[in-house]
């Protein structure tokens, strides 16, 4: 199996998430063993609702460690970007509308439209990979075609 691409701000943000599920743990343990002392296990919301919150709060201890286990970090800050490669920051202009934009090329996990961070595997990312300064890229998205030229690469 492939290893997924992250950024180390990426792995970063998965850890510190990791750590803070894992502080969790013994709240959650507390809140059962106080939940339980209620008597009645059947009809205690607060028994089922501490344990449903165990059950999400281990899945994504579990998710995040499957993650943080089959990727490979990608850390391109150093390199010189002569073309769109994972990781880096793209400045485009629209050429239709005359309006700029800026992405992050990142893994699918730390896509965040709201910050400019788009996964490398989406219309856009695969569309701009590999690609120059000065290139016009044509990509077609789910409302039309998007005419960009390549104005900088970081």
């Amino acid at each position: 199996m492939d290893k997924t691409p992250l950024t180390k701000d990426g792995e970063k943000k998965l850890q510190e998430e990791l750590r803070n599920l894992k502080l969790e743990r013994p709240k959650i343990i507390k809140a059962i063993a106080e939940a339980r002392e209620h008597g009645d296990l059947k009809e205690n919301a607060e028994y089922h609702a501490a344990r449903e919150q165990q059950g999400m709060n281990e899945a994504r201890i579990k998710d995040i460690e499957f993650k943080l286990g089959n990727s490979e970090i990608i850390d391109n800050k150093k390199e010189t970007k002569n073309e769109v490669i994972f990781g880096c920051t793209v400045e485009l202009l629209n050429i239709d509308e005359n309006t700029k934009l800026k992405y992050q090329l990142v893994g699918e996990d730390e896509a965040d439209l709201e910050k400019n961070k788009i996964s490398f595997n989406s219309p856009i990312g695969k569309g701009l990979m590999n690609k120059s300064i000065g290139d016009i890229i044509k990509i077609s998205v789910p409302k039309g075609d998007l005419n960009l030229k390549i104005v900088n690469i970081n």
